[in-house]
């Protein structure tokens, strides 16, 4: 991926972080939401591990549907870290280090605790406060963000949010 393309990616994705944003969000919201994603990923016959997590990380929702492990969850345990750390999705993470050249080692940061990949997302108010942070695991990291996006989106009833380019190699 040229360094253009994740100039437009990190635009685009900074205009779906902006956009998708919520009046409140309680643990009982956090349970809905769940579910409501779950439910998706069941119609749809797919695979994937879910989490929402406060920002202190105590765990208001989780599910890993069949076909998931534990792997996923140490995949959303980083993606979770990375959102919680860096205040952005973790697919902007990886746009920023892919412009900028940076790798989780010019942080401080081990690879073991933090990736710079999608499928982590900050939940935030619309007063800009992240609130909590949503993570998926187990499809290809740019589709973990579009189903997070499009979910989202749809949840909150949010038009228009612009979407990433999945014709791109992540």
């Amino acid at each position: 991926m040229s360094k253009e393309d994740c100039i437009k990616l990190n635009e685009i994705i900074l205009k779906q972080e902006e956009m998708l944003r919520f009046s409140q969000f309680s643990n009982r919201d956090a349970w809905e939401l769940g579910n409501y994603m779950v439910n998706k990923v069941y119609e749809k016959k797919q695979e994937l591990a879910i989490a929402i997590r406060k920002l202190n990380g105590n765990i208001l929702f989780q599910h890993c549907t069949e076909g998931t492990n534990l792997n996923n969850q140490n995949w959303m345990e980083r993606k979770f870290n990375t959102v919680s750390l860096m205040e952005r999705s973790s697919l902007g993470a990886w746009a920023v280090a892919s412009i900028t050249g940076e790798v989780i080692s010019t942080h401080g940061l081990s690879e073991k605790d933090y990736i710079f990949c999608g499928g982590g997302f900050p939940i935030r108010l619309k007063t800009g406060e992240m609130v909590a942070v949503l993570t998926v695991s187990n499809f290809p990291h740019e589709l973990d963000h579009d189903f997070i996006i499009k979910a989202l989106s749809e949840w909150l009833g949010i038009d228009n949010v612009p979407e990433i380019d999945l014709s791109l190699t992540y």
